[in-house]
C-alpha cells in the first residue's frame, strides 16, 4: 500500500460495531476476493473484499476474519487469517506479510495462517449456534460467477448442515453506510488529493488536448501523492460525449468552445472520493454555457439543502425532480404543457436528467446503504445533478461529497473550486 499508516482504531471500532449486531454464541466469517485470471498465466489486479477491508484493514489475498465473540477462549475471540509466508512465491510475487505487521495493521492480536485454520475451526464451529457467512448484496450485482464468498457458503452449509445460518450482508449494509470519524478521516484525504488534481487540471486543459492526456495527468496526481489510484474509471468526456453517464473511452480531443465534463476521485486507503466538474476547454464559459451551468448549481445547492438526516433518498428524489422540473423551466428547457401532460412514472424533467443524486459513498464508490429508511447521521453522500442537453450537444454535471451529522451536513470538498467565476478565474491563470 502506498498510503500512510492508517489508525487501527478504524477497524477495531469496526470489528465492535459488528460484534454488537451478532446474536449470542454466534460465529462470523468472512473470507477475501478471489484472485480472478486475466489471459495465458496472467491475473487481474487482486482488489479486496470491501466487507473484509472494513473489518481488517489487510488488502493481502488469501486474507479471513473470523469474530466469536462468545468463545471460551478469550484469545479466539477474534483471529485474523493468513497466508503463510513463502520464500519462492515471495521472489516471484513480492513480500507477504508477518504476523507482527498484520496486528499493527489491523489491530488484531491473534493472527494463525491458514493452513492452520482447519484444525481450529472445527471445534470452534462446534461450540456456536449461529454461523454468520458474507455474501454480495449490493442491489447493482449483476455478476453470475461463482465468487468466494458463495462457494464458501456452500461448502459450510454441506459440512455443518445442521446449523443456524445468517447473513452479514444484513448487518453490513446498515453499519458501513454509517462512517465512523476515523473513516471520514480517511477519506478527507482522498477528498484533498483529488482537490489537488483538479486545481492541476485546470492549468492543463487547453484545446486540442485528448481526453486520455487529462486522464493520464489525474493518474499521474493521484500516484504522486500516495493514491491506491482512481476509486473508479475516470469519466473525461468532452462536448456530446458529456450525456454518455458512463463514458470511458477518454479517446476524443478537446474541441475549443465545447465543455469537458470530469467526474474523477481517488482511492486512498481504499476509500474513495467521487468529484464531478465540467468546465470550458477554451476556459471561458458562453452564455448558454453559463446559463445551464448555474441552473445545475441551483439544482445542487438545493438538493445540499434538503439531503440531511430524516429524510428518506426516495422522498429526496421526488422533491429534487419537482426543483428541476422548475429550473429547466426558466432555461427553455421545458413548457408548461410537457409539465401538465407527463406521465407520473416518466416525469418531463427525466428527459434532461436522467439519473440519480446522491448515493452513498464509502470503501466503495457506490457504498452500501438503504434507499427506504431515513438518511442518518454519519452517512456520506454524493450529491450530483446533471444537466445533459441532446439539442445543444451538451452536458454538465456538478457532484461533491457531504457527511450527513446531526445538525444538518458537512461539504467535504467545500474547497474545491464549484463557481463559475472560480473555475474561469483558475484557468486564466
Amino acid at each position: 500500500m502506498r498510503n500512510l499508516p492508517i489508525n487501527p482504531k478504524l477497524f477495531i471500532e469496526n470489528r465492535k460495531r459488528f460484534v454488537k449486531e451478532m446474536d449470542k454464541n454466534s460465529i462470523a466469517i468472512f473470507n477475501s476476493n478471489d484472485e480472478m485470471p486475466l489471459n495465458g498465466d496472467a491475473i487481474y489486479p487482486f482488489v479486496q473484499n470491501a466487507d473484509l477491508y472494513w473489518l481488517c484493514g489487510i488488502t493481502q489475498e488469501d486474507t479471513m476474519v473470523v469474530l466469536f465473540p462468545d468463545n471460551p477462549d478469550k484469545k479466539f475471540r477474534e483471529v485474523l487469517v493468513l497466508t503463510r509466508p513463502n520464500e519462492l512465491k515471495e521472489k516471484w510475487n513480492g513480500y507477504r506479510l508477518r504476523k507482527n505487521q498484520a496486528t499493527e495493521i489491523s489491530g488484531i492480536q491473534t493472527v494463525i495462517w491458514l493452513d492452520e485454520l482447519d484444525g481450529l475451526l472445527q471445534p470452534w464451529i462446534h461450540l456456536a449456534d449461529t454461523i454468520y457467512l458474507n455474501t454480495n448484496e449490493n442491489d447493482r450485482k449483476a455478476s453470475e460467477i461463482p465468487t468466494r464468498d458463495y462457494r464458501y457458503v456452500k461448502y459450510m452449509k454441506k459440512r455443518y448442515p445442521l446449523h443456524n445460518y445468517k447473513r452479514s450482508a444484513r448487518i453490513m449494509r446498515d453499519l458501513r453506510a454509517v462512517k465512523t470519524p476515523y473513516e471520514v478521516e480517511v477519506m478527507s484525504r482522498a477528498m484533498e488529493i483529488t482537490e489537488n488534481t483538479f486545481r492541476r487540471l485546470l492549468k492543463f486543459i487547453r484545446p486540442g488536448v485528448m481526453e486520455y492526456e487529462i486522464e493520464a495527468e489525474i493518474w499521474h496526481s493521484f500516484i504522486s501523492q500516495r493514491a491506491d489510484g482512481p476509486a473508479y474509471g475516470s469519466i473525461i468526456a468532452s462536448g456530446d460525449n458529456a450525456r454518455i453517464l458512463h463514458y470511458v473511452e477518454n479517446n476524443k480531443e478537446c474541441k475549443d468552445g465545447d465543455l469537458i465534463l470530469m467526474d474523477f476521485g481517488a482511492s486512498y486507503a481504499h476509500y474513495a472520493a467521487d468529484l464531478t466538474r465540467t468546465v470550458p476547454v477554451n476556459g471561458k464559459f458562453t452564455r448558454r454555457q453559463k446559463t445551464v451551468y448555474n441552473a445545475c448549481l441551483d439544482i445542487h445547492r438545493y438538493c445540499v439543502s434538503i439531503l440531511k438526516p430524516g429524510i428518506t433518498i426516495n422522498k429526496y428524489h421526488e422533491m429534487v425532480g419537482d426543483k428541476a422540473t422548475e429550473i429547466f423551466q426558466k432555461i427553455g428547457l421545458l413548457k408548461k404543457s410537457d409539465i401538465k401532460n407527463e406521465d407520473p412514472s416518466n416525469r418531463a424533467y427525466r428527459k434532461y436528467l436522467y439519473h440519480g443524486i446522491s448515493h452513498h459513498l464509502g470503501v466503495d464508490v457506490h457504498d452500501l446503504g438503504t434507499k427506504t429508511e431515513p438518511v442518518k447521521a454519519g452517512m456520506v453522500f454524493t450529491i450530483e445533478p446533471g444537466i445533459y442537453i441532446e439539442e445543444e450537444k451538451m452536458g454538465i454535471r456538478i457532484e461533491n461529497n457531504y457527511w450527513m451529522t446531526k445538525n444538518g451536513n458537512i461539504d467535504l470538498m467545500k474547497t474545491i473550486p464549484i463557481t463559475v467565476e472560480e473555475i474561469e478565474a483558475l484557468m486564466k491563470k
